[in-house]
């Protein structure tokens, strides 16, 4: 895999917030469009970005969740409707977001879904690949020539701890429906190997230009994200102070640091937690693997793309 240098180690820590790691910047003049806008990490990373200048596009399931927060954020926000679980609404998204003509510095693909109970599908395709990978990947896809145009555009994909926990093999590409086996955890697991592995690839594809593409891990966070964890979402909000757990303004650091913190500039290829550069798997490490998901993915999508 093609990375560029080792990037440099930060001041911050996991106690560090979006606040904290983006004091003293003016974002004035950016555009950074962000998935999920409308609860969680999402929402404080509009929040925060929003009151350093940068013109906000909030991307949530549904207009009505969009604009409720952005009527919560002081800035310029534009709210935008984007089902990831139908490419379609990714697809007018994204032509709608073309259409307002402005370069993207960043484009955050923070939304997703977590470990859901029972099996979902759509298009035969499992719901969280569909959702937390696929759906990204046609609206980065869409909006990547917007992402070229920046001075020194970013793609950043929110991955997890989690894609260490994945199904045999990395990515099951004979199993994508989860018809023949399905285990909640590990296809969550699954789907965000995939964001990384996708952040990698994407991050071949763009050298040479200015553009770049990094992943992060934003910790274990008390989010909507949670909702299927049943009696171990109440365990953990139970204990609270677990060492590994942090806030929704510490979660966000991670996101809110690689998308606009200067000494990243350059910087691609590459896996962040705590605002620092982090080991990622052995399946996340394989460009074979990337370059397959990149290709399948591209069939999957290719009414969309």
């Amino acid at each position: 895999m093609n990375r560029s240098p080792r990037p440099p180690r930060s001041p911050y820590t996991r106690r560090s917030t979006a606040a904290q790691v983006t004091d003293g910047l003016d974002l004035h003049g950016k555009t950074v469009l962000i998935t999920g806008c409308n609860s969680g990490l999402g929402l404080e990373t509009m929040r925060v970005l929003a009151g350093r200048g940068a013109h906000m596009i909030g991307a949530a399931r549904t207009l009505e969740k969009a604009r409720r927060a952005a009527a919560e954020t002081s800035g310029e926000v534009t709210p935008v409707a984007c089902e990831l679980s139908d490419l379609e609404s990714v697809a007018a998204c994204a032509d709608e977001i073309d259409a307002l003509g402005r370069p993207i510095d960043a484009l955050i693909c923070n939304a997703g879904i977590m470990a859901l109970p029972k099996l979902e599908q759509r298009y035969g395709l499992e719901m969280q690949f569909l959702t937390n990978h696929l759906g990204h990947f046609v609206l980065v896809n869409r909006l990547l020539e917007r992402v070229r145009q920046a001075c020194a555009g970013r793609v950043v994909m929110v991955s997890s701890l989690g894609h260490y926990t994945t199904v045999a093999g990395g990515i099951n590409f004979e199993n994508l429906s989860g018809e023949k086996r399905y285990v909640p955890f590990e296809f969550y697991g699954q789907s965000k190997l995939a964001n990384l592995l996708m952040s990698n690839e994407l991050a071949r594809r763009l050298e040479g230009c200015r553009a770049t593409s990094n992943a992060i891990h934003p910790g274990i966070i008390m989010t909507p994200l949670m909702r299927n964890f049943g009696n171990l979402r109440a365990t953990l909000a139970s204990i609270v102070s677990w060492p590994v757990s942090r806030s929704v303004e510490q979660g966000a650091a991670t996101q809110c640091y690689v998308a606009t913190a200067a000494a990243l500039e350059g910087v691609s290829g590459h896996y962040f937690a705590n605002c620092n550069p982090a080991r990622m798997s052995a399946h996340a490490q394989s460009r074979k693997l990337a370059a397959r998901l990149w290709s399948v993915s591209e069939d999957l999508a290719a009414d969309y793309l």
